[in-house]
């Protein structure tokens, strides 16, 4: 197993760095919001939220990402693995930033928490004020 690993460092630039959500919600929201998003679109984020940028500025450039993602939608439920351990605290600069703006925040680990997200996206959410939405 230790060989494996130092092999998959060895052959990915990324490895181990984090990742980029702040720029795939942008590619996102640029490319593609307009055409998937209609019609009250329900969106499940499923990522840790550690973002590769640790720097103000990648903070601010994820923020705004999840915000148009999250005005675009008409609910937006962050499904994260590491909301499974209950000493769980939002430290890093990219939770941080993504949190705000969400509707939900759901751990996603176990049959447990898919079952539980089944009964969640079962159940009509209570609509958001209209004044949050944006055109994509």
């Amino acid at each position: 197993a230790d060989e494996a690993l130092a092999a998959c460092t060895a052959a990915v630039p990324d490895w181990s760095g984090g990742t980029r959500i702040g720029e795939s919600l942008a590619a996102f929201n640029r490319d593609w919001a307009r055409r998937v998003l209609g019609q009250g679109a329900v969106v499940l984020l499923i990522t840790d939220g550690l973002d590769r940028p640790r720097d103000a500025a990648g903070a601010a450039e994820l923020s705004g990402s999840m915000d148009r993602l999250h005005r675009s939608c008409r609910r937006l439920i962050w499904l994260n693995p590491l909301l499974r351990w209950d000493g769980f605290e939002p430290k890093s600069q990219g939770i941080r930033a993504m949190l705000p703006h969400v509707d939900e925040f759901r751990p996603v680990h176990n049959l447990a928490s898919l079952r539980a997200l089944i009964e969640t996206l079962s159940r009509q959410a209570p609509a958001r004020i209209s004044s949050r939405r944006i055109a994509a």
